[in-house]
């Protein structure tokens, strides 16, 4: 059972929601998943939530258009004290998230907050 925190701490443009709606028409249960590293990893995943496994040690950091975004727990470690927002940019997404081929990819923007 993953981690949950007690405040959100992820929220979403309009575009965002935008490309939630338009994803969700083609897969209606979703999830977001973000984790550290090189490459696809470094990007927000949006996943069909039967093709994705949420581990133990993932937090669930809130929902954005009713979707649950969960973070690896070292990636949490890192960005604990800060407030994630997504936004959406041209270019292609991560190969096997779901903004790909969509030609518009989400994005991670952060500003460190205080949180107790």
């Amino acid at each position: 059972m993953p981690v949950t925190i007690d405040k959100e701490m992820v929220t979403a443009t309009p575009a965002a929601l935008d490309l939630i709606r338009e994803i969700q028409r083609d897969h209606p249960d979703i999830l977001f998943h973000q984790s550290g590293g090189c490459c696809d990893g470094s990007s927000p995943m949006c996943y069909p939530a039967d093709d994705f496994i949420v581990g133990d040690s993932d937090v669930l950091l809130g929902h954005i258009g009713g979707v649950p975004f969960y973070i690896g727990a070292a990636q949490y470690e890192v960005w604990k004290q800060s407030e994630l927002l997504i936004d959406v940019v041209e270019g292609r997404g991560g190969m096997f998230s779901l903004d790909n081929g969509r030609e518009k990819r989400f994005l991670v923007r952060s500003r460190v907050c205080s949180l107790p």
